[in-house]
């Protein structure tokens, strides 16, 4: 545990020019006093560990010492190598960077891992977008993808939904692919808030000013060459994108039905409808009756999307409300059992 606690701190300090013991506790999950005692047997063994006093102070590596990484364990060396998109990192334009990187990586190994960028490859491809479609590359992802490697602000013309075009003055924080769509996370200057767009993963507007823009509708993008934003780094892309994909999901949910399932229905139920919807309406569900049966109020897309994914589950849901859902899987039922007589 030691061994890779001291491998990891000397990690840390090649990778930031100096570190106080409070943060180098806080990545390490111990005690500032064990940062001590472990900075002092770094130094023992040889590890040009300096320390500098006072308020400014804490840690830093001297005489521009790096380690190689020959601690790597095999299955680390491998997932390493598994972390790089290459599908991903080529629309973004960055192959030939990340390819130089797994070299100089791979090079870095010992001997007996130098088989495991080869191995990572056999063992997993990532297939980002979703079945029957075809992948496109919008032209204008490099451009915006060099942007937000170097903090730099666009301004961009945007195609809206409703096919109407606005142009926004942008400080592009993240890229994300979703299902084989890239969006971007950036902060609009003095976009008006009657700009988001129902329907959109844009969602509310929020105290931050963050959005999220579909970047195959960007219909021109320049970037301003003096325009550099100093990035919040309190910024979170991943936790972001969580919430604004989830609310995106229930925005989608305008519709209500009541449905009776019974137990067979009820562990089908988060398979054929959203998944959270369903768990929320099955937890808020109404006490089994006599046969067993719950009746749940569930949101949905639209009552037409409802009768598609309800009718999956046959004789084990019942639709109670509204009448013309409930009228329409009469009729269909009905017509199947002339069907199958």
């Amino acid at each position: 545990m030691r061994a890779a606690r001291l491998i990891r701190m000397v990690l840390l300090l090649q990778s930031r020019p100096l570190m106080t013991a409070a943060e180098l506790a806080q990545e390490l999950d111990v005690s500032e006093r064990t940062v001590t005692r472990d900075a002092l047997a770094l130094s023992e063994a040889g590890v040009p560990v300096y320390a500098e006093r006072g308020r400014s102070g804490g840690y830093r590596l001297i005489g521009g010492y790096r380690t190689r990484l020959t601690g790597l364990a095999r299955t680390e060396a491998e997932a390493l190598f598994l972390s790089g998109l290459p599908g991903a990192l080529r629309e973004m334009g960055l192959d030939d960077a990340a390819s130089a990187a797994r070299l100089k990586v791979s090079a870095a190994l010992l001997p007996s891992l130098r088989d495991a960028p080869a191995s990572a490859a056999r063992r997993f491809h990532l297939d980002a977008p979703g079945w029957y479609q075809e992948p496109s590359t919008p032209a204008l992802l490099p451009p915006l993808a060099d942007a937000v490697w170097s903090d730099r602000r666009v301004r961009a013309g945007y195609r809206r939904r409703d096919g109407s075009e606005v142009e926004r003055d942008l400080e592009p924080y993240g890229l994300v692919l979703k299902a084989g769509v890239w969006y971007v996370c950036a902060r609009a200057e003095g976009e008006p808030r009657d700009a988001i767009e129902p329907g959109d993963p844009t969602g509310p507007h929020d105290p931050a000013d963050f959005r999220v823009y579909r970047i195959d509708r960007f219909t021109a993008l320049t970037p301003q060459e003096d325009g550099c934003f100093v990035r919040d780094e309190a910024f979170d892309l991943p936790a972001f994108w969580e919430q604004r994909a989830a609310g995106f999901a229930r925005s989608l949910l305008r519709a209500e039905v009541v449905v009776r399932v019974s137990a067979s229905g009820a562990e089908s139920l988060p398979y054929a409808v959203d998944r959270a919807a369903a768990n929320e309406a099955l937890t808020a569900a109404s006490a089994p009756d006599e046969l067993g049966r719950v009746t749940v109020v569930l949101p949905v897309e639209s009552l037409d999307v409802a009768y598609a994914q309800l009718l999956a589950l046959g004789p084990e849901a019942e639709v109670l409300e509204p009448p013309e859902l409930r009228a329409r899987f009469a009729e269909a039922l009905t017509a199947a059992a002339r069907l199958y007589a």
